[in-house]
């Protein structure tokens, strides 16, 4: 590349995408069952009825991790259609492994950065519910930039919200869960359901999770936020 030629420009990504080893039984379920429950990305509305071969309340979670909180919430509500987007294929692995383990017809799995899904395949005003539980904080003030929440990824969130539809984020952060919050509190689209507080009490449906136990055994400090599209 001369001096002269332009350079690509390369977006600030909100995740590094870490090359780690698949187990064995996270690369067979992998294979056995991203044909069936996998969604490669097209840049192309998603058809959710025909995805899930059925109607039902549309819930996008983002960033699952290893897939337990999200495979419980599924088992949970067998009448809802639950998106996970995940980049890490570890983690993909382990949730189609609990997929295929519990019968959990209900959910879909996508390998993708999720910004560019939600811009390219999720309609407008086509979710009942968003959720991002525990997004990476990039603690040092340096990184701050590449958090995901931030008013851009907001606005086009809320977008895909239909009216009364949640956006449901949660953080064991307290400096990343003051940004949340004023970042949602900015967006025009979005409505704090605890305007009182600014926090919501952890709702029934998002699980306890084994790291969040052990942090409020230890005094830490877990802030969820519930907005809804007006």
């Amino acid at each position: 590349m001369s001096e002269d030629t332009p350079r690509a420009h390369r977006p600030i990504r909100s995740f590094v995408l870490r090359h780690g080893r698949m187990t064995t039984a996270q690369r067979r379920a992998y294979e056995a069952g991203w044909e069936r429950f996998g969604v490669p990305f097209a840049a192309a509305p998603l058809d959710f009825d025909a995805l899930f071969g059925r109607p039902g309340p549309r819930v996008v979670e983002i960033g699952f991790g290893m897939g337990h909180s999200l495979a419980a919430m599924a088992a949970a509500a067998p009448d809802s259609n639950f998106l996970g987007i995940e980049v890490h294929r570890p983690g993909v692995g382990k949730l189609l492994h609990l997929v295929r383990e519990q019968g959990l017809g209900n959910v879909r799995v996508m390998c993708h950065d999720a910004v560019e899904v939600l811009r390219d395949c999720i309609e407008p005003d086509a979710l009942d519910t968003l959720q991002v539980f525990f997004p990476d904080p990039w603690h040092k003030k340096r990184h701050h930039k590449r958090r995901l929440i931030q008013p851009p990824f907001v606005e086009l969130a809320a977008s895909r919200l239909r009216h009364g539809g949640r956006l449901h984020l949660a953080t064991d952060w307290e400096h990343y869960a003051g940004q949340m919050l004023e970042v949602l509190s900015a967006c025009p689209l979005l409505e704090n359901t605890a305007p009182d507080t600014g926090y919501a009490p952890r709702p029934e449906q998002r699980p306890l999770t084994k790291f969040e136990q052990r942090g409020e055994r230890l005094g830490h400090g877990v802030w969820d936020l519930v907005f809804s599209r007006r």
